[in-house]
C-alpha cells in the first residue's frame, strides 16, 4: 500500500500538471476568439472561401472537362469548312440572286449577304455541330455561346450594310450585342427577371386586376417600335414611289397622300408595338386625356402647321414645282412636309417656310394657274425725240431678240406719261419659265433697249429744271456787269 501510494501520487501529479498546462494554453482563447469574431463581422472569410472553392470546383467540373475540350476543338475546326464554302456562297449570291433583286433595299440586302458569306457559312456549320452534339447527349454550352456572339455580329453587320444609317447602326450595336453577350454568359434570364421586377402600377382593369408596366415592357416596346417604325418607313417609300408613278394623279394629290402616310404609318407602328407588348389602353382613359390636353397646348403651333399643310394641298394654293415669292424670298417649291414648305431660291439655298405663314400672310404664286407671266422694263427718253411711235415699235422688236421673251403674247411698249425730265415708256413682255428667274431676263431686255437707244442716238435725259429769274438785287447786278466787262476786255500780254 505504501509502495502504491507514491505511484498514485505520481500519477495524479502529471494529471495536475497537464491540467495546469491546458489552463495555461487556454488562457489567451478569449482574445483570439474576439479577433476572429471581429474579422467575421468585417469580412465573411468562410463565405469567401466557400465561394472561391465553388468557383474552382465549377471550373474543374465544367471547363476543364473532355466535353469542353471537344467543343473548343469543334470551334477551331469549323473555320475550315466555313472558309471553304464561304467564297462559293458569295459567288452564288453575286451571280444568281443579287442581279435578280430589284434596286433598293432588296438589292442592298443581297449584296450584304454576299459580303458576309463566310460568317454565315461558319454559323451554319456551328448550328450543325450543336445539333449533332445534342443528339449525342454531349454538352453544347461553349459552342452555343459562340453561336450567340456570331449571330449578334451578323445582325449588326447586316443592319450596317442594308440600312446605311448611323443611327440604326448604333442602335443595333448597343442593343443586339449586349443581349448576345448576356445570353452567351448565361445571365440573360437573370437580367430579364430583374427588369421585370422594376414596375409601376398604371391602374386597374375592368375585372379589378392591378395593371403594371415594367422596365422590361418598356425595353420590349422600344425594340418592337423600332422594328415596326423601320418597316413603316420602308413601306412608306414603296407606296410613295408607286403613287408618284401614276400619271393620272395631280401633283397636289400625290403630295397629300404622301403627307398622310408620313403621319399615319408611324402612329400605326406605335399603337401596334404597344398592342404587341400587351399595354392596357383601357386603364389610361383619364390619364391619357390629361396628357393629350397638355401635349395639344404645348404643340399648338406644330399642330397648326400640320393642318395648314393639309389645307394648302387640299385647296391647291401652292404645290410642288410652283414658283412663289414670300417675304422677299423668290424660288420654287421643292417639298411640302408636315410642318414646313421647302422653297429653293435662285441662290441655291433652301428657304423653309412654316405652313401657317402661307395662310396668315399670303403668298405670291407666279405659276398658280399658268406659268406664263408678264414682266416690265420701264425707261425714259428726251423730249427732243420726234418719232415716239417708231421708237415703241423698234423697242418691241428688240425685246423679241431675247430668247426667253415670248412672241405670243407679243411684247407691248406703252407710253406711260410725260414726266418732268423725260417721256416715260414701259415695255411689257411675257415669259413662261419663271423658275429660271425674272430679274435676269429683265436685265437682258433693258440691256437691249440701252443698245438700241444709243444706236438711234436718242438721249436718256437726267433730271433737269428750267430756272427763270424775274428780278435780282443790286449787288448781284454789279457782280454780273463786272464779270461781263472783264470777259469783253482784251487780255493784256
Amino acid at each position: 500500500m505504501q509502495d502504491q501510494q507514491p505511484e498514485a501520487e505520481q500519477s495524479q501529479a502529471p494529471e495536475q500538471s497537464t491540467d495546469q498546462s491546458d489552463q495555461q494554453v487556454e488562457q489567451p482563447e478569449p482574445a483570439a476568439s474576439g479577433t476572429e469574431e471581429l474579422e467575421d463581422e468585417i469580412v465573411d472569410v468562410e463565405g469567401v472561401r466557400a465561394w472561391l472553392s465553388d468557383r474552382l470546383d465549377w471550373l474543374q467540373n465544367q471547363m476543364f472537362t473532355l466535353g469542353v475540350a471537344i467543343e473548343a476543338a469543334i470551334l477551331l475546326a469549323a473555320i475550315v469548312p466555313a472558309a471553304f464554302f464561304g467564297p462559293r456562297l458569295r459567288k452564288i449570291i453575286q451571280s444568281q440572286i443579287a442581279p435578280r433583286a430589284p434596286y433598293g433595299v432588296l438589292r442592298r440586302a443581297a449584296n450584304a449577304f454576299a459580303h458576309i458569306a463566310t460568317p454565315i457559312a461558319l454559323y451554319v456549320v456551328l448550328q450543325i455541330a450543336v445539333i449533332a452534339l445534342q443528339a449525342a447527349g454531349s454538352s453544347t454550352g461553349l459552342i452555343s455561346a459562340g453561336v450567340s456572339l456570331l449571330t449578334a455580329w451578323i445582325v449588326i453587320r447586316l443592319v450596317t450594310l442594308v440600312i446605311r444609317s448611323p443611327f440604326w447602326s448604333r442602335v443595333a450595336f448597343y442593343v443586339v450585342w449586349p443581349i448576345a453577350a448576356l445570353d452567351a454568359f448565361g445571365v440573360l434570364d437573370d437580367v430579364v427577371r430583374q427588369l421585370d421586377s422594376f414596375a409601376f402600377p398604371i391602374g386597374e382593369s375592368e375585372d379589378g386586376v392591378q395593371q403594371r408596366y415594367s422596365a422590361l415592357d418598356l425595353v420590349r416596346t422600344i425594340i418592337v417600335f423600332g422594328v415596326l417604325f423601320w418597316g413603316a418607313r420602308l413601306l412608306n417609300s414603296l407606296i410613295t414611289g408607286r403613287i408618284n408613278a401614276i400619271d393620272e394623279l395631280t401633283v397636289s394629290f400625290k403630295a397629300l397622300l404622301s403627307k398622310i402616310l408620313d403621319v399615319l404609318l408611324p402612329i400605326i407602328a406605335l399603337v401596334a408595338a404597344l398592342q404587341i407588348v400587351g399595354f392596357p389602353f383601357a386603364t389610361l382613359a383619364i390619364f391619357g386625356g390629361a396628357v393629350g390636353l397638355g401635349i395639344g397646348l404645348g404643340m399648338q403651333r406644330t399642330v397648326s402647321n400640320f393642318f395648314a399643310g393639309f389645307t394648302l394641298i387640299a385647296d391647291k394654293s401652292i404645290k410642288p414645282g410652283d414658283v412663289i415669292e414670300i417675304d422677299g424670298a423668290y424660288g420654287w417649291v421643292t417639298q411640302m412636309n408636315a410642318r414646313y414648305v421647302s422653297l429653293r431660291t435662285r441662290d441655291g439655298t433652301a428657304y423653309l417656310v412654316p405652313n401657317d405663314r402661307f395662310i396668315e400672310e399670303g403668298v405670291v404664286n407666279w405659276s398658280h394657274d399658268d406659268r406664263v407671266v408678264r414682266l416690265h422694263a420701264p425707261f425714259g427718253v428726251a423730249y427732243s425725240t420726234k418719232d415716239l411711235r417708231g421708237l415703241a415699235r423698234k423697242v418691241e422688236e428688240t425685246a423679241l431678240t431675247i430668247d426667253r421673251v415670248l412672241k405670243t403674247p407679243a411684247p407691248r411698249c406703252n407710253l406711260m406719261e410725260f414726266g418732268d425730265s423725260s417721256v416715260n415708256f414701259d415695255l411689257r413682255f411675257w415669259i413662261n419659265d419663271p423658275a429660271n428667274g425674272t430679274k435676269n431676263v429683265t436685265s437682258d431686255v433693258m440691256m437691249a433697249i440701252w443698245d438700241l437707244l444709243h444706236e438711234l442716238e436718242i438721249e436718256i435725259p437726267f433730271p433737269q429744271r428750267d430756272l427763270h429769274i424775274k428780278s435780282t438785287p443790286d449787288g448781284v447786278k454789279m457782280v454780273s456787269e463786272t464779270r461781263e466787262a472783264a470777259l469783253s476786255k482784251p487780255r493784256e500780254e
